[in-house]
């Protein structure tokens, strides 16, 4: 779970998880599932080819159909307990403490943490937690959590000091290599 590179093109996806991305997940903004499950299946043969889990953004009924590892929802999204019936890997996002422990009951696997930092792809983002922030709701919770928002290999390696167990990139997600370096680095030191 080091590095999430959230995917919404194939090349991004092979050359993310060719620089060391250990899990994709499919980002596809306001698309109907049917589209989610039509453009998904190429990924999920690229995340199968290469062992890497392929996780859909915000959709379980497409993840169910595409038979992908696993959903990451957001606190709004519908289908928590359906997929952690089925047995997906279930992610969570949380911006603070509450949200996270809530998350952990009701069998998410892992929490999205953030915003960290303030970022440009997604600017409806509710205002950043910081590395305080994420380190707060890391030592609240027994699952790994994922720190994301305006994270490159500038700053990842400061996510995982505070306590994250990896981090999530969309910008970044074509700088693979030097986010694993980082990444990789930090947890040498930690």
């Amino acid at each position: 779970m080091k590095l999430h590179a959230l995917v919404d093109d194939l090349d991004t996806a092979r050359a993310a998880i060719a620089g060391g991305a250990t899990v994709l997940q499919l980002r596809i903004k306001g698309a109907p599932t049917d589209e989610v499950v039509r453009l998904g299946q190429e990924f999920q043969l690229v995340a199968q080819s290469h062992n890497v889990p392929l996780i859909v953004n915000d959709d379980v009924e497409a993840a169910l159909a595409l038979g992908t590892d696993g959903v990451h929802l957001g606190q709004d999204d519908d289908g928590l307990e359906r997929a952690v019936g089925a047995g997906l890997i279930v992610g969570v996002s949380a911006r603070d403490i509450g949200q996270a422990i809530a998350a952990e009951r009701a069998g998410a696997r892992y929490i999205g943490a953030g915003p960290i930092w303030a970022t440009p792809s997604k600017p409806d983002a509710d205002q950043p937690i910081g590395l305080d922030g994420l380190a707060g709701i890391a030592n609240a919770v027994a699952i790994p959590v994922i720190a994301i928002g305006g994270i490159d290999a500038t700053n990842a390696g400061a996510c995982i000091a505070a306590g994250a167990a990896g981090v999530a990139v969309i910008r970044a997600a074509g700088d693979a290599p030097a986010l694993r370096a980082a990444i990789d680095g930090a947890f040498a030191t930690r």
